[in-house]
């Protein structure tokens, strides 16, 4: 009965915690502790209870989700019980096995086994899963700078190890003998120090190259996709002009507006095409709109930049939402300018952004829609990515939030939209040409921690030793 009870509060604690430290919009270093709870008493469980007690802390800690999978995105129910229930019993084995690590006497493998564990989880969904990198608790530091700015060495991996890793070390210490305690709290010091330190650092050392003024505007429209030849299109279309030419007067070189703001085809593209094209050439600047674009029978998620008519198709569609479009394959630098376009999903893929670093771009340009619900959450996610490979992002949603951040995660200007208002922004976003770590090398880290993790099991495998009670 102390078992259940004991387990019980830590499951409870921890999932408040996880609930507050990880939701759409997450109250910044909460998920650091969030895991401490059951960590904290797993040594104290039974093999049984402490996996319970971390399934049902991950699981309480994720029931925000259910609702906005099923509704928001409208995703299977099989596919949503699948992803909680299936990562709360992968949190609930690692709690297990950090336990049975001090049981067995292996003290580094227990501080390593939930972090490695969970980065494991997260590579292996990004991989294979729909949704590309959507699945990390990494984000929950998009407004921790210092703590940001690994991702420019690790990619979010890194950020979710250090995330496990805190709470990893503070448990284990209170169930270890004083010399070891000693030891395990001096590296944790040590690490806390090196990732604040290159934390400040990064943060410190600006950005060395051009810097562009960039806008991103949506004004207010009907709820379905508008066709350009029809009054509303039209409608809209004066309206972002004068947004446009309000946004030069003030030295905009750039302007992008939502994804999917029109629908057009090859018959009516230049009811778009003629009057922001001749906007851009006589202002001499660039314009990214967002469009339903059908072709020869096929329709795409399009970003085509003005005067240019460069056009750029959606590579990662939403799974059911837009099983009607095409995916393209081709990436699209703006003619003339290290600018790339890209829209709203694709900022769920690393891989995506580092290809456009490796290409030579500086500047993200993403017509991007949400789902109001969601807004900090995705608009934070393409700010990490810019984190991650070095790079400046222009991001305007239509359903949440216009965000303009630089190569080291500073919104450097945001403002809320809806269907049924207008909005704008303007800021000046530092340009740099040098490459990140993990622009370079990808996902190393993540890697490193699928390693660490077959290494813990290759460990819990030997004869164990005697474990050192704490005193």
């Amino acid at each position: 009965m102390r078992q259940v009870a004991i387990a019980g509060v830590a499951a409870l604690l921890s999932a408040v915690l996880w609930h507050v430290g990880s939701g759409l919009h997450p109250v910044p270093g909460v998920a650091f502790l969030a895991p401490l709870p059951v960590l904290l008493v797993a040594p104290s469980l039974s093999t049984p209870f402490a996996f319970l007690s971390g399934a049902c802390a991950w699981l309480g800690g994720a029931l925000w989700l259910w609702p906005y999978l099923t509704g928001t995105v409208e995703q299977p129910v099989p596919a949503t019980v699948a992803l909680l229930g299936g990562s709360a019993l992968w949190f609930g084995a690692l709690v297990a096995l950090m336990s049975a690590c001090l049981r067995r006497g292996r003290t580094w493998s227990a501080v390593i086994v939930v972090p490695a564990g969970w980065v494991a989880l997260e590579f292996s969904l990004s991989l294979l899963g729909p949704f590309g990198a959507w699945w990390s608790i990494a984000y929950t530091q998009a407004e921790v700078l210092p703590v940001l700015q690994t991702a420019a060495v690790t990619g979010v991996w890194g950020l979710t190890f250090i995330l496990l890793l805190a709470p990893s070390v503070l448990a284990v210490a209170a169930n270890v003998d004083r010399p070891q305690r000693i030891r395990l709290t001096a590296m944790g010091g040590m690490l806390a120090v090196a990732v604040a330190g290159f934390g400040a650092w990064r943060l410190a050392a600006e950005p060395r190259g051009e810097t562009v003024r960039a806008g991103l505007v949506a004004v207010s429209q009907p709820p379905a996709y508008v066709p350009v030849d029809s009054p509303a299109g039209q409608d809209m279309i004066a309206r972002v002009i004068v947004e446009v030419e309000s946004l030069a007067d003030r030295g905009a070189r750039v302007v992008v507006l939502p994804e999917k703001a029109w629908r057009a085809d090859e018959s009516t593209l230049s009811r778009l095409s003629g009057p922001l094209t001749e906007v851009a050439v006589r202002r001499e600047i660039h314009i990214v709109a967002g469009l339903i674009l059908t072709r020869a029978g096929r329709s795409v998620n399009a970003a085509i930049d003005f005067p240019s008519g460069a056009v750029y198709a959606k590579h990662h569609l939403v799974p059911g939402l837009e099983d009607d479009l095409a995916a393209g394959d081709d990436f699209r630098l703006v003619p003339g300018e290290p600018w790339a376009l890209a829209v709203c999903f694709d900022l769920d893929r690393p891989a995506l952004v580092r290809e456009n670093r490796r290409l030579g771009a500086t500047l993200l340009l993403v017509p991007a829609l949400d789902f109001t619900d969601d807004h900090w959450r995705h608009s934070r996610m393409a700010v990490v990515r810019g984190v991650e490979s070095g790079m400046g992002v222009a991001r305007a949603a239509q359903l949440g939030e216009l965000v303009v951040s630089d190569s080291r995660g500073r919104v450097l200007a945001s403002a809320r939209t809806d269907i049924t208002t207008t909005a704008s922004v303007l800021a000046d976003v530092p340009l740099t040409a040098e490459r990140t770590v993990y622009a370079r090398f990808g996902d190393w880290f993540a890697w490193v921690g699928v390693g660490l993790f077959v290494l813990v099991l290759v460990d819990l495998s030997r004869r164990p030793r005697r474990r050192t009670e704490p005193t």
